[in-house]
């Protein structure tokens, strides 16, 4: 097949890291892929594909502010989008488009090139406005910028569901996600979010401390109170609490596996009443099989998952944590280290999740032909 991919921001390591081992993986397996996307940041990671990046049209913040009002007002910025792809392959033939995003854009781009070459079209949601609460939604922005944010997501929305009604399949992250989205489009699949299986991997590292480790943003509504609390209470020796953000102790992006590896439990905060997600770092410490600790719990689908991996404890409840560090407090001193005896973790490694996609792009492309 010839695949024509349209996805938002690309180059940094920690973007679409699940995008880059499906190009990989399609490449390896003799697909020929073009991957089109705006310009963000410099691509430091190998790729045996082209990637095709528009410039961008603002040169300080507050052009770029200017611009993103004017896209709310307008829908600028994907129809600027739209008119560059059309551009770059006008004269260039693909057997489908695959879009994949963490919003909006670059959907309407992505409909509106299948539509001109009539090709299916397949759109990847990542992550949906609707799953967090509204004081959580956007809020990493400005603090100028909050006060729009829910005309912001009324709109993203409504450009959202345009295209996803038109789409000739859909997939996304877990099963809130296909529920919801069913509302417009019946096509939808289960891929789910995962881990690298060469990056995440299991392997006995003895340390000298028992490590405790966050690694990944932390938001203003994350909170890692209750284990402080449990480790106060518990007075335990030599025990290393660690919290690695792009602000505080950053790691390298190919070294969080490593650090996985060293530590003795694994730490996933949630998100207060939100809905569906499944962060990756729960996945990323079920592939390398470290006991993970889940605070609070959601009492949803990440709960749940937990437990049906066997992968932790998912719990708000301060002696339940307790007793579970407690627990793999004696594993380490009596090995030097510990692991999480898991259940069928493959099945959300990314070579699973690009089997799923591939076999997906083969049977849309037959049905459309027939």
């Amino acid at each position: 097949m010839k695949i024509l991919i349209l996805a938002d921001p690309f180059g940094k390591p920690s973007y679409a890291p699940r995008l880059r081992y499906l190009c990989n993986y399609l490449v390896a397996q003799g697909h020929a892929i073009a991957v089109y996307t705006e310009q963000f940041q410099p691509f430091d990671f190998p790729h045996a594909y082209p990637i095709i990046e528009k410039p961008l049209s603002y040169r300080n913040q507050w052009q770029w502010a200017w611009q993103s009002l004017w896209s709310l007002l307008t829908d600028w910025r994907n129809r600027q989008f739209s008119q560059w792809i059309h551009q770059q392959v006008h004269d260039q033939q693909f057997d489908i488009v695959f879009c994949t995003t963490f919003s909006t854009f670059p959907l309407r781009a992505a409909y509106e090139i299948a539509q001109a070459k009539h090709i299916p079209l397949i759109t990847d949601i990542r992550d949906l406005d609707e799953q967090l609460p509204g004081a959580q939604y956007q809020s990493h922005r400005q603090w100028w910028a909050r006060p729009f944010r829910n005309w912001y997501r009324a709109v993203n929305i409504r450009r959202r569901n345009q295209v996803l009604r038109h789409a000739d399949q859909v997939t996304t992250i877990s099963p809130w996600h296909v529920d919801f989205i069913r509302q417009f489009n019946k096509n939808v699949v289960l891929i789910y979010n995962g881990y690298d299986p060469a990056q995440f991997y299991a392997e006995d590292l003895p340390s000298e401390k028992f490590r405790i480790a966050y690694i990944g943003r932390l938001y203003e509504f994350q909170s890692t109170a209750l284990v402080e609390q449990a480790l106060r209470e518990l007075n335990l020796p030599h025990v290393e609490w660690n919290i690695h953000t792009p602000d505080c102790q950053p790691i390298p992006l190919d070294q969080v596996g490593n650090e996985l590896r060293r530590s003795s439990i694994a730490l996933v905060l949630t998100t207060p009443h939100a809905k569906g997600l499944m962060t990756t770092k729960f996945f990323e410490a079920l592939g390398c099989e470290k006991p993970v600790l889940c605070i609070p719990s959601d009492n949803g689908l990440l709960a749940q998952t937990i437990h049906q991996t066997n992968a932790g404890l998912a719990s708000s409840d301060i002696n339940e944590i307790k007793d579970f560090i407690l627990q793999k407090y004696s594993e380490w001193q009596l090995q030097g280290f510990t692991r999480q005896a898991v259940i069928n973790k493959q099945q959300f490694s990314r070579e699973q999740q690009a089997q799923q996609f591939e076999q997906l792009f083969i049977e849309t492309l037959n049905s459309y032909n027939t």
